[in-house]
């Protein structure tokens, strides 16, 4: 555990600016199922990856999995990005899990390695450095609300549809949802809805806590990713460093029992102390002012 946060902390105080990012506007990302798009002016530090498949309704197939990933291989490593937003660029679905045309395609070992892939993906989205948030516009079935689920908030329109329907195709979910379902919902609830494969609409899932907040859907179709951007507007402001030291505090805490959990935020702590962004806030609060942080 103290390995792995020491390697989660390392990771924090090496990251860097990268180059010019490609956006769904540019020629080159047009064709992309995977496209990032940083935010400029006032939003900047909020970046977006769009997820762009409707053909097959943004379904997790081999080459959506492999642009995500190197997507996120390329995100970690920007100290620019202070939030990140997973959105759909299909009109009435976030993601609909597994592509079950390929899927059938695939042998028996073939599906085991695949899957295991998929595990590794959700595991690169919880562990991004950055407070992550999942647009649900539409529906999020079986491998799509596990991808929310990895996410460390949601956002869902009213009329979105999601559940790990896995037991209803013949499967269980294998994409971490046995694990982050109850962990999100408690183990009874979780049990219950991957027993029965059950739906659930948004404001069923925020009645239940699944997500965060849940909102009427608009014409456009796109109002769950419209407050998910106003919620990341109110993050992008706090100091960056403290905001993904407290993300690393909570994830590896609740893996633990609570006296190794302080532990570990007495260390995430420390990390923080030396930073110029802790001192400025100090001044701020002195002089009355908002404070200016700079991630340092």
């Amino acid at each position: 555990m103290l390995r792995a946060l020491t390697c989660a902390l390392r990771l924090l105080r090496s990251w860097r600016p990268l180059g010019a990012r490609g956006c769904a506007s540019e020629p080159a990302a047009a064709g992309r199922e995977i496209q990032v798009c940083p935010l400029e002016g006032p939003e900047q530090g909020i970046t977006e990856i769009l997820m762009n498949r409707p053909r097959a309704r943004n379904a997790l197939g081999h080459v959506f999995v492999s642009e995500l990933l190197e997507a996120l291989a390329q995100l970690r490593e920007d100290r620019q990005v202070r939030v990140l937003i997973f959105r759909s660029g299909v009109k009435g679905v976030f993601c609909a899990g597994a592509d079950l045309k390929e899927r059938e395609q695939m042998s028996n070992a073939e599906v085991g390695v695949f899957v295991q892939r998929l595990r590794g993906l959700m595991n690169e989205i919880a562990a991004f450095p950055a407070p992550t948030i999942a647009a649900m516009d539409g529906f999020a079935l079986g491998g799509g609300l596990e991808l929310a689920l990895a996410c460390d908030l949601r956002v869902a329109a009213s009329s979105a549809v999601m559940g790990l329907i896995e037991t209803t195709r013949g499967l269980l979910p294998g994409a971490g949802g046995t694990q982050r379902l109850p962990r999100c919902l408690g183990v009874a609830l979780a049990k219950e809805l991957i027993f029965t494969g059950r739906r659930l609409s948004g404001m069923q899932a925020q009645a239940l806590g699944l997500v965060n907040h849940a909102v009427a859907q608009n014409e456009e179709g796109n109002a769950a990713y419209h407050r998910a951007r106003a919620l990341a507007q109110e993050i992008l402001p706090q100091a960056p460093i403290a905001v993904r030291l407290g993300k690393v505090a909570i994830d590896r805490g609740m893996e633990v029992d609570i006296a190794s959990g302080m532990a570990i935020e007495g260390i995430c702590y420390a990390q923080n102390i030396p930073t110029r962004d802790r001192l400025e806030g100090m001044a701020a609060f002195r002089e009355k002012r908002p404070p200016r942080f700079v991630g340092e």
